[in-house]
C-alpha cells in the first residue's frame, strides 16, 4: 500500500510541476485562457468515458 500511495504521491507531483510548466508560457497561458473553460470538461469527459468503456462497464 505504501508503495501504490508514494507513486501517486510523486505522480500528482508531476502533474503540478507540469500545469505550472504550461501555465508560466505566455502563448500557452493565453490559449487556456481563451478556451480552457471548453477544453477542460472535454478532455476530463473524454478521460472519464475511456474509463468506463475499458473497464467494461457498457457491456461493449
Amino acid at each position: 500500500m505504501s508503495v501504490y500511495a508514494a507513486v501517486f504521491l510523486v505522480l500528482v507531483a508531476v502533474w503540478c510541476y507540469a500545469g505550472r510548466f504550461f501555465v508560466t508560457r505566455p502563448v500557452i497561458a493565453k490559449a487556456l485562457a481563451r478556451r480552457g473553460h471548453i477544453l477542460l470538461p472535454l478532455v476530463l469527459i473524454t478521460i472519464g468515458l475511456l474509463i468506463l468503456i475499458q473497464g467494461g462497464a457498457f457491456g461493449l
